[in-house]
């Protein structure tokens, strides 16, 4: 990967971070980064003597001397960086700018009041504790933010992916439209980067959903499910069960979108790679004891492969293959799965009940095939979401496990 002169001391700095991280598999961020790991260790050892990547500076990180004049202008410089961050936020950036015994988050609260910097929502959010997975990469959060219109009259669709464990933004793409080929290059492109997780959590409109359907699936999903990755459609009018991305969402559209306009893709893409940056290196997070996101997260050691070789099911399933009209023939009868399974290959394997046999794409179980009936069910991804790849899969292929 060529980086672009601008973006190398941005590049570097997730680079360092994600290395700083307990257990950093140091050759493999390396190698995701595209720098041998000569560069990388020298990049690690310069941080370790300078607390700063770019040009060594000679001023002083903090000066135990400084007047409460002084300290009140470094609060109010930070909130003009950050003007839509609290007083508990500002105190923590203080502290990792190098400010000792920075003011309470309530006295920089009543500074930011003196000073006519409150606003009337500042505070007000809701103190509750929502589920996460223990570690990252185990479960991401995708989504597209809802479309804005460019000065030329264009539409830009943001495309969004968030771990759920650290909150770690991973993607935010501004792309012209919301089609399943523009969404498989954006994954590409990420899973490049921080490898693939275990599952993908999504809601069930397009490109990765299909509501009209049995299996809820489309073409995203099937590749997605090729690539070892689970896709977990959340249920329809839900949408708190994507709370962590809705609310990454709000942020997004207070800190960047809200009064402004972008002239182009390439200048809201911009802005939302420089914003990217505070949101996972700089900006605590009251979900995570105000920690910064990058201090929870490690790429992932599943690596993307863009070729796949067939998959292959064990002995224990019936195998067929859907046909142009995306149907199968089972024991003499003809089912209808969907048109995005057309040349696909699916395993059958006896379940709990006589008669009902569970229907697998890959090792992933995605509905019950009832003989009794003649009819075909939808199987929840939800309630069979496993946080790593179970001991019983359906096949033989694990390349990408």
């Amino acid at each position: 990967m060529s980086w672009k002169e601008s973006d190398r001391v941005s590049q570097r700095r997730e680079f360092l971070d994600l290395a700083q991280v307990s257990g950093a598999n140091i050759a493999l961020l390396c190698r995701r980064f595209g720098i041998s790991r000569k560069t990388g260790y020298k990049w690690i050892n310069r941080a370790q003597e300078t607390v700063c990547i770019e040009d060594h500076s000679r001023r002083p990180r903090h000066s135990p001397g400084r007047t409460a004049e002084e300290i009140e202008n470094r609060i109010l410089e930070v909130r003009e960086k950050h003007p839509t961050w609290g007083g508990r936020k500002l105190r923590r950036r203080l502290q990792a700018l190098g400010l000792e015994n920075p003011p309470s988050a309530s006295t920089i609260t009543e500074v930011l009041r003196r000073h006519g910097k409150l606003r009337e929502t500042d505070g007000a959010g809701k103190n509750f504790r929502r589920f996460e997975h223990d570690s990252p990469n185990v479960l991401w959060q995708m989504d597209f933010k809802g479309e804005f219109a460019l000065s030329s009259k264009q539409y830009c669709y943001p495309l969004t992916l968030l771990d759920d464990h650290s909150r770690f933004s991973l993607c935010i793409d501004a792309c012209g439209n919301q089609q399943g080929q523009t969404v498989r290059q954006s994954l590409e492109k990420t899973f490049g980067r921080y490898g693939m997780p275990y599952a993908i959590y999504v809601d069930n409109g397009t490109p990765w959903g299909n509501s009209s359907g049995i299996f809820g699936h489309t073409r995203v999903s099937i590749w997605l499910m090729r690539h070892d990755i689970q896709i977990i459609h959340g249920r329809p009018y839900h949408p708190q069960g994507r709370g962590k991305l809705e609310r990454f969402h709000r942020t997004l559209k207070q800190e960047v979108l809200q009064d402004r306009q972008f002239g182009s893709l390439s200048r809201a893409q911009k802005c939302f790679d420089t914003w990217r940056e505070v949101y996972n290196h700089d900006r605590p997070h009251e979900g995570l004891q105000d920690q910064v996101p990058s201090s929870r997260y490690h790429v992932s050691d599943r690596e993307f492969r863009s070729k796949l070789t067939p998959y292959e099911y064990s002995s224990r399933f019936e195998t067929r293959r859907a046909n142009r009209a995306g149907e199968i023939k089972f024991h003499g009868k003809a089912y209808r799965l969907s048109e995005v399974f057309i040349d696909e290959r699916v395993g059958l394997q006896p379940g709990e009940t006589d008669g009902v046999w569970d229907i697998y794409f890959c090792r992933f179980v995605i509905g019950k095939l009832d003989e009794r009936t003649g009819e075909i069910r939808r199987a929840s991804s939800l309630a069979e979401f496993r946080c790593a790849p179970s001991s019983q899969t359906a096949g033989h292929s694990n390349d990408n496990r």
